[in-house]
């Protein structure tokens, strides 16, 4: 009785808890979508999202490219009766029509349920999935989860300060540059002169962000730094024009520029890429620049470079 008497109890909150839910949505830092966690569930400690105190229940929500939704949306269609006894199903959000799905599955060789969300934004596709252990399931049932998953809604902005404030680095020079997003929470984002709707490659941006990829030696950070340089997503028809080690911040570093086209447009533009190398990782600035813009966009891109510093 000791401990089914507190599961009653949680599993009543949560019951009772369904009326009140569309006006307590909680954003997990530098998202845009929000949802309201059920009773039980805090925010999580090592990724975006909610999960249980002991860690056994998980909810992940995360930002991916605004084209999923309406892939997931055509597959559901394409076959509303599921795959391998996984069925489709939707659900009315305040962020509009969502799809999910809910299958059996282990982790490790815990047994436990698995629901995952789509939901459509603006300029990106909300994704949520969850996770429950088989021993958590009368609890967290799939009505439970549906309920939930009913009070996701998206915001439409995260301001500057709550999306750089995530980051492992301090960026203290946007050097006028207005809109910013995250790219990856706590790791990557851009900043730039357009926006999500209108495109980023007519205008100045920069992506900022930490690789964990590091070169053994100091003899191989050229190679290394032409190779990633010319993988640059986006960028076609590359030319490489310039590299040479330089001093970042005190720091060895590699500064990278390529000529090529990007957009739907084939804008072109003329991209540099800098890499100060660490220990474990290295930051890593892509600044692209239409290529009549370049001499003003360039003293932009290294006020922004020389302003980041590290954190404590």
């Amino acid at each position: 009785m000791k401990l089914t008497r507190p599961l009653a109890a949680l599993a009543l909150l949560i019951a009772t808890a369904f009326p009140a839910l569309a006006a307590d949505a909680v954003f997990p830092p530098g998202l845009r979508l929000g949802m309201v966690p059920l009773v039980g569930l805090g925010k999580a400690k090592t990724f975006p999202g909610f999960e249980s105190e002991d860690g056994s229940v998980k909810v992940l929500v995360t930002e991916l490219p605004p084209a999923a939704y309406n892939e997931v949306v055509s597959a559901f269609n394409a076959n509303p009766a599921g795959n391998n006894g996984v069925k489709p199903d939707k659900i009315e959000t305040p962020a509009g029509l969502a799809y999910f799905t809910t299958e059996s599955g282990k982790a490790g060789d815990t047994l436990v349920k698995r629901y995952s969300m789509i939901v459509p934004g603006t300029g990106f596709s909300g994704y949520v999935a969850v996770q429950v252990p088989e021993n958590a399931s009368k609890i967290y049932t799939d009505e439970a989860v549906r309920q939930m998953f009913a009070t996701a809604t998206i915001r439409k902005e995260v301001s500057a300060d709550e999306q750089i404030a995530l980051l492992p680095f301090k960026v203290t020079d946007l050097a006028g540059f207005k809109d910013i997003r995250t790219l990856v929470p706590g790791s990557s984002i851009i900043i730039a002169d357009g926006n999500e709707s209108s495109g980023y490659e007519s205008k100045p941006f920069m992506i900022l962000g930490l690789i964990g990829a590091t070169p053994q030696s100091a003899d191989d950070r050229a190679r290394f730094a032409q190779e990633a340089a010319l993988q640059i997503p986006g960028v076609r028809e590359t030319k490489l024009t310039m590299s040479e080690p330089i001093r970042i911040n005190g720091q060895p570093g590699f500064e990278t520029r390529i000529d090529g086209v990007s957009g739907k447009d084939k804008t072109p533009v003329t991209v540099v890429q800098w890499i100060r190398f660490g220990g474990g990782t290295s930051l890593r600035i892509i600044a692209s620049s239409p290529r009549d813009q370049w001499s003003d966009a360039f003293t932009r891109f290294r006020a922004v470079r020389d302003g980041i510093q590290p954190k404590g």
